[in-house]
């Protein structure tokens, strides 16, 4: 299967560790867009002005959920918001809500090391 890096445009903007993630965790640039467009949930984000949101991705053998963390930031000349993807995962099982994002201890070092 062959896997295509998203690039960024005037619209989104992504960022290394999120690419890394998209390989291992098997999720694609269309899936990400989805989950920003029509979460299900939306949380704050472990980071400063940061925020997850979570879509389910339910079979019939295993209850999962898809979590995007990103930022928005403001176009300095049109005012147009420009989405910054920083991580994706994979949450096996139901997450708890109005906690804190269930964030895997990988994810979370990588996290660390970039920010």
């Amino acid at each position: 299967m062959l896997f295509r890096f998203p690039k960024d445009d005037k619209t989104f903007s992504w960022t290394s560790h999120v690419k890394r993630k998209m390989l291992q965790y098997r999720i694609s640039e269309q899936k990400i867009k989805v989950i920003l467009r029509a979460p299900e949930r939306i949380e704050e984000g472990i980071a400063p002005d940061t925020t997850a949101s979570m879509k389910r991705n339910d079979t019939p053998k295993r209850k999962e959920e898809l979590w995007v963390m990103f930022k928005k930031q403001k176009k300095k000349d049109k005012g147009v918001a420009k989405t910054v993807v920083i991580s994706t995962w994979r949450y096996p099982g139901v997450s708890p809500k109005d906690r804190a994002v269930p964030i895997p201890e990988d994810v979370w070092e990588d996290l660390k090391d970039n920010l």
